[in-house]
């Protein structure tokens, strides 16, 4: 990364790291032991990147991770993907909107587990203004699908939000 950031200089928005740390229902390890073991490492990478550029720290992790949000929040993460609605308490947006929006930025939330593949345009525009009134009052939201939009999602639901 101290090479990539050397040569990139100032020219980026963002970078993007991440560690997939949640399952549907729960954490794939304790929140303890991710604080003993993976936190410390996350901190001096964010550190790391953040001495040497300005862009914005983007953090992927899959599932239910809302038990670490505030570990997230504390050592730098600016932007949180995939928002991932079908897993446990991610998908209560206007709580994590209201506890965690004025620390970061969302990225996701648009289903591809059940709305996109399976609901109709109407039900897709639907719930894309759902999550953007619940996500981007104030700024801080990035529209996007929560994971790779695969070839079972219609092109009719895929391509009008």
């Amino acid at each position: 990364m101290g090479h990539f950031l050397d040569e990139l200089g100032q020219n980026a928005d963002m970078i993007k790291i991440g560690d997939d740390l949640g399952t549907q229902e729960s954490l794939l390890i304790s929140p303890g032991m991710y604080r003993r073991i993976l936190k410390p490492i996350h901190a001096d990478y964010i550190s790391f990147i953040k001495e040497r550029t300005q862009a914005k720290v983007f953090f992927h992790t899959d599932g239910d991770v809302f038990d670490l949000i505030d570990d997230f929040v504390e050592i730098g993460v600016d932007i949180l993907n995939p928002i991932q609605t079908s897993a446990g308490r991610m998908a209560d947006l206007a709580a994590l909107k209201k506890r965690y929006g004025k620390y970061l930025c969302f990225c996701g939330a648009i289903d591809t587990q059940h709305i996109l593949p399976h609901g109709s345009p109407a039900d897709v525009r639907v719930e894309v203004k759902r999550v953007i009134e619940l996500l981007a009052p104030g700024g801080g939201y990035m529209i996007a699908a929560v994971h790779t939009i695969m070839d079972e999602v219609p092109p009719e639901t895929s391509l009008r939000w």
